[in-house]
């Protein structure tokens, strides 16, 4: 059988057309109908470039699911899991195993003091899964708030819990409740300032706990940093007032930093530049760049007592798998003696901030630059004034024109999410920031 690859993509490689063939024949892809889709064929990569074996190289400014924090194939990190893998395949969880044993060491010495125990998990969904499962169990309460503007996950909890759309057809879980995040480009609370924003976004959430019955609430989760709804950065004060809040209450909070953390933002964790402690931190992605499935919850003191007589009625076959805590030790050994969060912030405030912010006096398409680090997004309006959003059919060409240009980009809405690796260097960023501006030119 054989299938046409996507328009303008000359697969002049049989390994490459094989690959095609094999894809649209044989696998069921993520959140897509099936028959129109027309996936790009990658078969290597290298830091911020990936490519086919057609000779086709592609400056990934997706960072491919936002998780390649480290880059393509960081030669530390692929030689620890060879050598991994010539020591120790997998074990069960069950068992004592020193890299497993120094992964969560390595976790806990980025964490916030009196964070002192992880369980691992295959990725982020589960992560927040089992973040919600203790915090249930340590309160005694059911209910779990989080945001409408927010993605946390595919699993039964963790997608309920999610805001966007995907939620819709998946709310099969119990107990969750939403509420409206800050977000003042399209304020619900009608603020023309951030602290007016952070205020009354601050009194809502208030006032639906008080509605939901503060005794009957387990946990408040929200994403440190809103990713995929947006890159939406707390206005100054909401993320504090969400912990008095929560103080007030007796209710746990719980930071999703599966997407933000390990460098996005130019800090270890995103809540490092925040002054606000959770109960419990998810994270996943950045942890090792997703080279070995891995994700976890980093526990507080107080939580994990809560299990030192009790039983945790949570595990997973893969919990701490040798190969990902292999790749964890050398991702966080090599990020450190390299400086790649330095990098990050560096980049972030030097080299695309500056970037964006002359596109966006170019463009009347873009409605506003927001972000920090290597996490940015533009939200294109067809309108400054109404900011009404661009139209899916424009956003769909944007992406096709993009590729076209080599660049990978990662759009999500009326957004383009400026997400690249964190070992990105200037001139990537300078290259990457020319396509952006050739592309909306064409408009």
């Amino acid at each position: 059988m054989s299938i046409h690859a996507p328009q303008g993509t000359a697969l002049t490689s049989a390994s490459d057309a094989r690959a095609y063939d094999l894809d649209r024949s044989h696998v069921f892809h993520s959140w897509s109908a099936q028959a129109s889709l027309k996936p790009l064929v990658i078969a290597g990569g290298q830091g911020s470039r990936v490519w086919d074996d057609s000779g086709h190289t592609y400056l990934d400014f997706s960072s491919q699911l936002v998780n390649t924090n480290i880059g393509h194939q960081h030669p530390r990190v692929v030689e620890a899991i060879k050598k991994q893998a010539e020591t120790l395949t997998t074990i069960a969880p069950t068992a004592a195993n020193l890299v497993r044993g120094e992964a969560a060491e390595r976790i806990t010495d980025i964490a916030p003091v009196g964070f002192n125990k992880v369980f691992f998990t295959n990725a982020g969904a589960d992560a927040v899964e089992n973040a919600i499962r203790m915090a249930r169990l340590h309160t005694g309460r059911d209910k779990v708030l989080s945001t409408y503007r927010s993605y946390h996950g595919n699993t039964g909890a963790a997608v309920v819990a999610t805001g966007d759309w995907r939620r819709i057809p998946n709310e099969y879980a119990r107990g969750h409740v939403h509420f409206f995040g800050p977000y003042l480009y399209r304020s619900e609370f009608w603020a023309t300032t951030p602290e007016q924003e952070s205020e009354r976004a601050l009194h809502h959430l208030r006032r639906v706990i008080e509605a939901e019955g503060p005794s009957s609430i387990a946990a408040i989760l929200l994403e440190t940093i809103p990713g995929t709804a947006g890159i939406m950065i707390p206005p100054p004060g909401y993320l504090p007032g969400v912990r008095a809040l929560a103080d007030e209450f007796g209710i746990m909070l719980i930071l999703d930093e599966v997407m933000a953390g390990f460098g996005r933002t130019g800090e270890w964790l995103a809540l490092d530049a925040f002054d606000v402690v959770p109960e419990l931190i998810t994270f996943a992605k950045g942890v090792n760049s997703g080279y070995v499935p891995a994700g976890g919850v980093i526990i507080s003191d107080p939580i994990a007592a809560t299990f030192d007589d009790q039983v945790f009625p949570g595990g997973l076959t893969y919990s701490g798998h040798p190969l990902a805590m292999a790749s964890i030790v050398a991702t966080i050994e090599a990020m450190n003696e390299e400086g790649i969060v330095d990098n990050a912030a560096t980049i972030g405030t030097d080299h695309i901030a500056p970037g964006l912010a002359a596109l966006a006096e170019k463009h009347d398409v873009i409605g506003e630059v927001r972000g920090t680090g290597v996490f940015w997004a533009l939200e294109l309006v067809a309108d400054r004034e109404t900011r009404e959003p661009l139209p899916a059919e424009t956003m769909g060409r944007i992406k096709s024109e993009l590729v076209a240009r080599n660049l990978i980009p990662f759009t999500m809405e009326n957004r383009i999410h400026v997400v690249p690796p964190c070992v990105v260097t200037p001139d990537e960023v300078a290259e990457a920031v020319s396509i952006y501006d050739d592309v909306l030119g064409s408009l």
